[in-house]
């Protein structure tokens, strides 16, 4: 079948959206659906390109059994028009992309929160960066359940 796209986009990529690719990546290979996925993330700001994930996104990815090597890059001009979705984690990302998007000839990328999936209804995914761990296993959960019911919906 034909291949789907998925971006992740938080503010600076180091938090929210490495958790949920990360996250999604394991369900799609756990799905045996890694060659019908390419996912990816990005940030809307070019604050903290080429970094890796914050250390407690990391920390709290591996007390979940899971690894990632991604390192924080600004979302292109070329995501809007290669990417099927473009989810992101709260109203001012949302704002940010659109604004971007109307920029982009031939955009084909859905734009949309990735809390609009959350069976609990929980809309936005906060930014853990000033919290707590608890604040990170909070986000690890959200996507989680946002991610299984996104692939739910598309597969």
């Amino acid at each position: 079948s034909e291949n789907s796209l998925q971006s992740l986009v938080s503010i600076g990529n180091i938090c929210r959206s490495p958790i949920a690719e990360a996250v999604f990546r394991k369900l799609v290979t756990d799905e045996k659906l890694e060659n019908k996925w390419r996912t990816d993330s990005a940030a809307v700001s070019d604050w903290n390109v080429g970094r890796f994930p914050d250390s407690r996104a990391l920390s709290c990815l591996r007390n979940h059994g899971i690894e990632t090597a991604h390192k924080a890059r600004q979302i292109t001009k070329e995501d809007f028009q290669t990417f099927d979705h473009i989810l992101c984690m709260d109203e001012s990302n949302l704002r940010d992309l659109n604004r971007k998007s109307n920029q982009v000839k031939d955009c084909k990328a859905k734009i949309e929160l990735l809390g609009t999936y959350d069976p609990q209804k929980q809309l936005i995914i906060e930014d853990p960066y000033y919290g707590s761990e608890k604040d990170f296993e909070t986000v690890y959960e959200q996507c989680l359940r946002c991610c299984k019911a996104f692939l739910e919906k598309y597969h």
